[in-house]
């Protein structure tokens, strides 16, 4: 939900009068009373302005992602083709279609008991295939 200054003032507002009453009844002087007040406000507007930069910062971000195209990837190809990286690129031409298969399911969601059937493997082979991939992508990373 997104920040609403007017809302905070009030809570802020009814929150600080009813502790300068117990303030007052208390017997603190008003001039320690205006001091806690001008600190509070202080610590208020602060927060303020960073929920208000957050805010725009969320919809600038919003903005943005609307604005840039997004492709679907729903094939090995297209996985492939989305890769910017030419060193990862050449990394994942070596590895067999079939784990990268593997991989793109992963990426949609899918689980290992799911992909199993659709790759023709067990689920044992799919984990292993997975954790080749993994080290040949580690090795890539350094």
């Amino acid at each position: 939900m997104a920040y609403n200054h007017g809302r905070e003032e009030r809570k802020w507002r009814i929150w600080k009068e009813a502790e300068e009453r117990i303030l007052r009844k208390c017997g603190v002087d008003e001039d320690t009373i205006e001091k806690i007040r001008i600190y509070d406000r202080a610590d208020f507007n602060a927060a303020r302005r960073f929920y208000r930069y957050l805010n725009d910062v969320g919809e600038y971000l919003e903005g943005m992602a609307d604005r840039e195209k997004q492709t679907e990837v729903r094939t090995v190809a297209d996985l492939l083709d989305e890769i910017e990286n030419e060193n990862l690129y050449l990394a994942l031409v070596t590895v067999d279609r079939r784990t990268l298969k593997i991989a793109l399911l992963k990426m949609q969601g899918y689980s290992t008991k799911e992909i199993a059937p659709i790759v023709g493997l067990t689920t044992g082979a799919v984990y292993a295939r997975m954790g080749h991939l993994r080290k040949k992508l580690k090795a890539f990373k350094r």
